[in-house]
Protein backbone atom coordinates (compact mmCIF):
# COMPACT_ATOMS: atom_id res chain seq x y z
CA UNK A 1 0.00 0.00 0.00
CA UNK A 2 3.07 2.57 -0.35
CA UNK A 3 2.62 5.66 -1.59
CA UNK A 4 4.87 8.25 -4.06
CA UNK A 5 7.59 9.38 -0.95
CA UNK A 6 8.55 6.42 -0.39
CA UNK A 7 12.01 6.77 1.45
CA UNK A 8 11.07 10.04 3.16
CA UNK A 9 9.86 10.36 6.44
CA UNK A 10 7.02 12.74 7.90
CA UNK A 11 7.32 12.06 11.83
CA UNK A 12 10.42 11.11 14.03
CA UNK A 13 10.37 10.08 17.53
CA UNK A 14 13.13 9.89 19.25
CA UNK A 15 13.74 8.62 22.85
CA UNK A 16 10.43 10.07 24.03
CA UNK A 17 8.82 9.65 27.64
CA UNK A 18 5.95 11.27 28.60
CA UNK A 19 4.82 11.25 32.19
CA UNK A 20 1.52 12.87 33.58
CA UNK A 21 1.67 14.20 37.32
CA UNK A 22 0.75 11.97 39.88
CA UNK A 23 0.96 8.79 37.27
CA UNK A 24 2.45 5.66 38.60
CA UNK A 25 4.42 4.95 35.26
CA UNK A 26 5.35 6.97 32.14
CA UNK A 27 2.61 6.86 29.77
CA UNK A 28 5.40 6.70 27.29
CA UNK A 29 8.93 5.64 27.74
CA UNK A 30 12.08 5.79 25.97
CA UNK A 31 9.73 5.47 22.74
CA UNK A 32 11.69 5.53 19.48
CA UNK A 33 10.18 5.45 15.72
CA UNK A 34 9.84 7.04 12.38
CA UNK A 35 6.37 7.13 10.43
CA UNK A 36 7.33 7.08 6.79
CA UNK A 37 5.79 9.35 4.37
CA UNK A 38 3.18 8.35 2.03
CA UNK A 39 2.50 4.70 3.59
CA UNK A 40 -0.08 3.99 6.70
CA UNK A 41 1.55 3.34 9.81
CA UNK A 42 -0.94 1.34 12.21
CA UNK A 43 -0.63 1.88 15.98
CA UNK A 44 -2.06 -1.28 18.36
CA UNK A 45 -1.97 -2.23 21.67
CA UNK A 46 -4.28 -2.94 24.68
CA UNK A 47 -5.91 -0.71 26.68
CA UNK A 48 -3.90 2.07 28.33
CA UNK A 49 -0.50 0.80 26.13
CA UNK A 50 -0.08 4.94 25.60
CA UNK A 51 -1.35 5.05 21.76
CA UNK A 52 -3.81 7.96 22.73
CA UNK A 53 -0.43 9.99 24.46
CA UNK A 54 1.58 8.60 21.18
CA UNK A 55 -1.21 10.61 19.46
CA UNK A 56 -0.96 13.56 21.31
CA UNK A 57 2.79 13.81 21.04
CA UNK A 58 2.83 13.60 17.50
CA UNK A 59 0.79 16.67 17.23
CA UNK A 60 2.38 18.44 19.72
CA UNK A 61 -0.79 19.14 21.57
CA UNK A 62 1.57 17.48 24.75
CA UNK A 63 5.09 17.93 24.79
CA UNK A 64 7.40 14.73 25.91
CA UNK A 65 8.92 14.86 29.21
CA UNK A 66 12.24 13.88 27.79
CA UNK A 67 13.35 13.22 23.96
CA UNK A 68 11.80 14.84 20.81
CA UNK A 69 9.23 14.69 18.36
CA UNK A 70 9.81 15.99 14.89
CA UNK A 71 7.83 16.36 11.56
CA UNK A 72 9.03 16.73 8.25
CA UNK A 73 12.48 17.29 9.67
CA UNK A 74 11.15 20.28 12.15
CA UNK A 75 10.43 20.40 16.11
CA UNK A 76 6.87 19.51 16.24
CA UNK A 77 6.93 22.62 18.73
CA UNK A 78 8.56 24.67 16.16
CA UNK A 79 5.44 24.16 13.71
CA UNK A 80 2.55 26.76 14.36
CA UNK A 81 -0.72 25.59 15.31
CA UNK A 82 -1.99 26.49 12.04
CA UNK A 83 0.82 25.87 10.06
CA UNK A 84 0.60 22.40 11.31
CA UNK A 85 -3.22 22.28 11.12
CA UNK A 86 -2.12 22.95 6.97
CA UNK A 87 -0.14 19.71 7.28
CA UNK A 88 -2.07 17.26 9.49
CA UNK A 89 -5.95 16.70 9.42
CA UNK A 90 -7.10 14.88 12.94
CA UNK A 91 -10.37 12.51 13.39
CA UNK A 92 -10.63 12.45 17.11
CA UNK A 93 -11.94 9.47 19.30
CA UNK A 94 -14.52 11.36 20.49
CA UNK A 95 -15.50 15.67 20.64
CA UNK A 96 -18.32 17.72 22.09
CA UNK A 97 -20.12 19.81 20.12
CA UNK A 98 -21.27 22.92 22.06
CA UNK A 99 -22.75 24.87 19.00
CA UNK A 100 -25.31 23.89 16.43
CA UNK A 101 -23.60 22.76 13.17
CA UNK A 102 -25.06 21.15 10.50
CA UNK A 103 -22.75 18.34 8.76
CA UNK A 104 -21.60 20.62 5.77
CA UNK A 105 -20.60 23.54 8.54
CA UNK A 106 -18.77 21.32 10.16
CA UNK A 107 -17.08 19.40 7.51
CA UNK A 108 -16.06 23.30 6.11
CA UNK A 109 -14.32 23.97 9.47
CA UNK A 110 -11.82 21.72 8.46
CA UNK A 111 -10.72 24.80 5.52
CA UNK A 112 -10.39 27.26 8.38
CA UNK A 113 -6.42 26.45 8.29
CA UNK A 114 -6.63 27.80 4.41
CA UNK A 115 -8.48 30.92 4.79
CA UNK A 116 -7.38 34.31 6.84
CA UNK A 117 -9.35 36.05 9.40
CA UNK A 118 -13.02 36.35 8.05
CA UNK A 119 -12.41 35.26 4.70
CA UNK A 120 -15.51 33.95 2.77
CA UNK A 121 -14.99 30.22 1.56
CA UNK A 122 -14.32 30.24 -2.20
CA UNK A 123 -15.27 27.73 -4.76
CA UNK A 124 -12.05 25.71 -4.25
CA UNK A 125 -13.09 25.71 -0.73
CA UNK A 126 -16.50 24.79 -1.19
CA UNK A 127 -15.46 22.01 -3.93
CA UNK A 128 -13.17 20.41 -1.26
CA UNK A 129 -15.49 20.64 1.28
CA UNK A 130 -18.02 18.71 -1.19
CA UNK A 131 -15.72 15.95 -2.44
CA UNK A 132 -14.79 15.10 1.54
CA UNK A 133 -18.70 15.14 2.10
CA UNK A 134 -19.13 12.57 -0.43
CA UNK A 135 -16.12 9.88 -0.01
CA UNK A 136 -17.41 9.78 3.45
CA UNK A 137 -20.96 9.20 2.21
CA UNK A 138 -22.25 12.08 4.08
CA UNK A 139 -23.23 14.29 1.21
CA UNK A 140 -26.56 13.30 1.39
CA UNK A 141 -26.60 14.67 5.16
CA UNK A 142 -25.36 18.39 4.74
CA UNK A 143 -28.23 20.01 5.83
CA UNK A 144 -28.92 17.80 9.07
CA UNK A 145 -28.26 18.91 12.37
CA UNK A 146 -24.83 17.24 13.68
CA UNK A 147 -26.42 16.84 17.32
CA UNK A 148 -29.06 14.28 15.17
CA UNK A 149 -26.85 12.15 13.88
CA UNK A 150 -25.84 8.28 14.44
CA UNK A 151 -22.57 7.57 16.35
CA UNK A 152 -21.66 5.97 12.39
CA UNK A 153 -22.97 9.19 10.52
CA UNK A 154 -20.88 11.49 13.37
CA UNK A 155 -17.80 9.91 13.10
CA UNK A 156 -17.61 9.88 8.69
CA UNK A 157 -18.25 13.83 9.36
CA UNK A 158 -15.24 13.79 11.43
CA UNK A 159 -13.43 12.13 8.94
CA UNK A 160 -14.86 14.45 5.79
CA UNK A 161 -14.02 17.35 8.14
CA UNK A 162 -10.39 16.05 8.43
CA UNK A 163 -10.30 15.56 4.46
CA UNK A 164 -11.52 18.98 3.60
CA UNK A 165 -8.26 20.00 5.15
CA UNK A 166 -6.83 18.28 1.99
CA UNK A 167 -3.59 17.91 4.77
CA UNK A 168 -0.39 16.11 3.73
CA UNK A 169 -0.99 13.53 6.40
CA UNK A 170 -3.61 12.14 8.72
CA UNK A 171 -4.01 11.10 11.83
CA UNK A 172 -7.38 9.19 13.10
CA UNK A 173 -7.53 7.75 16.49
CA UNK A 174 -9.78 5.22 16.63
CA UNK A 175 -11.85 5.88 13.28
CA UNK A 176 -14.08 3.28 12.92
CA UNK A 177 -15.41 3.10 16.15
CA UNK A 178 -19.40 3.30 16.16
CA UNK A 179 -19.18 2.44 12.38
CA UNK A 180 -21.23 -1.02 10.78
CA UNK A 181 -19.06 -3.21 8.68
CA UNK A 182 -19.57 -0.89 5.47
CA UNK A 183 -18.66 2.00 6.41
CA UNK A 184 -15.40 0.95 8.50
CA UNK A 185 -13.82 -0.98 5.31
CA UNK A 186 -14.52 2.04 3.71
CA UNK A 187 -12.37 3.95 5.51
CA UNK A 188 -9.56 1.37 5.75
CA UNK A 189 -10.20 1.59 1.77
CA UNK A 190 -9.88 5.22 2.25
CA UNK A 191 -7.28 5.42 3.94
CA UNK A 192 -5.36 2.86 1.13
CA UNK A 193 -6.57 5.22 -1.06
CA UNK A 194 -4.87 8.03 0.12
CA UNK A 195 -1.49 6.59 0.72
CA UNK A 196 -1.33 5.65 -2.94
CA UNK A 197 -1.88 9.82 -3.43
CA UNK A 198 0.91 9.90 -0.83
CA UNK A 199 -0.46 11.20 2.19
CA UNK A 200 0.83 9.75 5.30
CA UNK A 201 -1.75 8.01 7.34
CA UNK A 202 -1.48 7.01 11.39
CA UNK A 203 -4.62 5.32 12.40
CA UNK A 204 -4.84 3.99 15.97
CA UNK A 205 -7.42 0.84 16.31
CA UNK A 206 -7.94 -2.00 18.40
CA UNK A 207 -8.74 -3.93 14.97
CA UNK A 208 -5.72 -5.92 14.70
CA UNK A 209 -7.11 -7.68 11.36
CA UNK A 210 -8.03 -4.76 9.89
CA UNK A 211 -4.33 -3.31 10.52
CA UNK A 212 -2.56 -6.25 8.89
CA UNK A 213 -4.73 -5.94 6.11
CA UNK A 214 -4.22 -2.02 5.11
CA UNK A 215 -1.15 -1.18 6.76
CA UNK A 216 2.04 -1.21 5.87
CA UNK A 217 3.37 -0.96 9.04
CA UNK A 218 2.40 -1.90 12.63
CA UNK A 219 3.74 -0.37 15.64
CA UNK A 220 2.90 -2.64 18.66
CA UNK A 221 2.69 -0.70 22.19
CA UNK A 222 2.67 -2.39 25.61
CA UNK A 223 2.83 -0.28 28.80
CA UNK A 224 4.28 2.96 27.03
CA UNK A 225 6.73 1.16 25.54
CA UNK A 226 7.23 -0.04 21.61
CA UNK A 227 6.54 -4.05 22.22
CA UNK A 228 7.62 -4.28 18.42
CA UNK A 229 7.80 -2.41 14.76
CA UNK A 230 7.56 -3.20 11.45
CA UNK A 231 5.57 -4.89 8.89
CA UNK A 232 2.49 -6.78 9.78
CA UNK A 233 3.78 -10.45 9.61
CA UNK A 234 7.08 -9.49 11.52
CA UNK A 235 4.71 -8.02 14.40
CA UNK A 236 1.87 -9.92 14.27
CA UNK A 237 3.46 -13.44 15.93
CA UNK A 238 1.69 -15.83 18.25
CA UNK A 239 4.57 -15.41 20.59
CA UNK A 240 4.31 -11.10 20.24
CA UNK A 241 0.40 -10.95 20.54
CA UNK A 242 0.23 -13.31 23.49
CA UNK A 243 3.06 -11.78 25.40
CA UNK A 244 1.32 -8.23 24.80
CA UNK A 245 -2.39 -9.75 25.20
CA UNK A 246 -1.96 -11.80 27.66
CA UNK A 247 -4.55 -14.05 25.85
CA UNK A 248 -3.89 -17.60 23.89
CA UNK A 249 -3.91 -16.37 20.14
CA UNK A 250 -3.04 -18.09 16.36
CA UNK A 251 -2.17 -16.58 13.99
CA UNK A 252 -3.96 -17.57 10.50
CA UNK A 253 -4.25 -15.78 7.35
CA UNK A 254 -6.60 -13.83 5.08
CA UNK A 255 -7.82 -16.11 2.63
CA UNK A 256 -8.99 -13.97 0.23
CA UNK A 257 -9.55 -12.83 -2.95
CA UNK A 258 -8.14 -9.19 -3.00
CA UNK A 259 -4.51 -7.33 -2.25
CA UNK A 260 -4.73 -8.54 1.24
CA UNK A 261 -5.23 -12.10 0.68
CA UNK A 262 -2.11 -13.85 2.54
CA UNK A 263 -2.51 -10.93 5.80
CA UNK A 264 -1.84 -12.20 9.09
CA UNK A 265 -5.04 -12.61 11.37
CA UNK A 266 -5.20 -13.09 14.75
CA UNK A 267 -7.47 -15.40 16.10
CA UNK A 268 -8.20 -15.45 19.72
CA UNK A 269 -8.78 -19.01 21.32
CA UNK A 270 -12.42 -19.36 23.03
CA UNK A 271 -11.80 -19.64 26.92
CA UNK A 272 -8.38 -19.36 27.06
CA UNK A 273 -7.71 -22.55 25.81
CA UNK A 274 -3.89 -23.51 24.74
CA UNK A 275 -3.51 -24.11 21.42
Amino acid sequence: MSGMMSGATSWEVRLATLRYPGAERAALERVTLDVPAGECTAVIGPNGAGKSSLVQILLGTLRPTEGEVRYMGRAVGAWGRRALAREVGVVPQSEDVVFPLTVREMVAMGRYPHLGALQREGAADAAAVDAAMRRCDVLHLAGRSVGTLSGGERQRTRVARALAQEPRALVLDEPTAALDVKHEMTVFELARELCRQGVTVVVVTHHLNLAARYADRLVLLHEGRVAARGAPDEVLTAEIAERVYQWPIVIGRHPGPGPDAGAAQVIPLAGGAQP
